[in-house]
């Protein structure tokens, strides 16, 4: 890892194009306000070949490199991530359930020096992301395991349907699938206010090509998501290889830690800052996830 300590922003990512640090720039007001645009229509905006090519071989070195210590455990899931067995109406969406088997490194494995440990940290990449979310200001998250981390996807596996239990996520594609792995999403299916339970269960069962799309990403294209409300998923990876994606979470207060039972979920461990924040989350609407 100790090859990239002395390599700057504008080294990793294509800072012509995407002027980090020359936000008020005519090419800097351009992008972000193509970000926001897009993210008000749709919940998803992609910036692609956002690290430049000469570091993307480094990029998945590394991250293939950390991917054998991610967490790996085959689960039975449903898309809002509560209990399956939680008592619900026979034809409740959240009834159907799925094999989750994506794993995921956790960011006290993550070098604070690597490419994706630096760009996570980087004050002026945080500000970038902020803005384009129409946003004054994001903060790291206070947990250690969740801040930043490696999604793994073996082959014969897939991250099924599901919503996301914060509003908004920051992904960066570090390694292709040879076939599959395709991220498929339904824009704003639902809203803080509605469920939308009949659409959701129209996209399980089948049905829901008119409300699903196909996003098609390379490795070193940054994509910007609203998950909260948009049924999302990555479709079964097929061929010899895993594909990686880093996950930067960042949130609009600070302090912020995941429960007990997510992190446990995901990590198959807590710390002492999961138990001791543990009944502390204030959530902003009602939605069953």
């Amino acid at each position: 890892m100790s090859t990239v300590q002395a390599i700057t922003l504008d080294q990793v990512v294509d800072t012509a194009r995407y002027p980090l640090s020359q936000l008020d720039s005519a090419e800097g007001r351009a992008v972000m306000s193509r970000a926001r645009r897009e993210l008000s229509a749709s919940g998803c905006t992609v910036l692609p070949d956002f690290i430049r090519p000469s570091l993307r071989e480094v990029l998945e070195q590394e991250c293939a490199a950390l991917a054998p210590q991610a967490h790996y455990d085959v689960e039975t899931v449903n898309v809002y991530n509560i209990a399956v067995d939680r008592a619900l109406p026979e034809d409740h969406p959240g009834r159907r359930t799925f094999q989750r088997g994506n794993a995921f490194v956790p960011r006290d494995r993550v070098p604070a020096n690597s490419l994706i440990g630096r760009l996570y940290s980087h004050t002026a990449f945080q500000g970038f992301i902020a803005r384009c979310f129409g946003l004054p200001q994001l903060h790291e998250l206070a947990d250690p395991l969740s801040g930043l981390v490696l999604n793994v996807v073996a082959p014969g596996m897939e991250h099924p349907w599901h919503f996301d239990t914060n509003e908004f996520t920051v992904s960066l594609l570090t390694r292709q699938a040879q076939n599959g792995g395709v991220f498929e999403y339904c824009p704003n299916i639902r809203s803080a206010e509605d469920e939308h339970f009949d659409d959701v269960r129209d996209v399980l069962d089948g049905r829901g090509e008119r409300l699903t799309r196909r996003l098609p990403l390379h490795p070193g294209d940054l994509q910007l998501f609203k998950g909260r409300y948009s049924l999302h998923r990555v479709s079964p990876v097929r061929g010899e290889l895993a594909r990686h994606s880093a996950i930067f979470a960042y949130s609009e207060r600070p302090g912020v830690i995941g429960s007990v039972a997510r992190t446990r979920q995901l990590f198959g461990r807590v710390l002492p800052e999961h138990l001791a924040a543990e009944g502390r989350a204030v959530r902003g609407d009602r939605l069953l996830d």
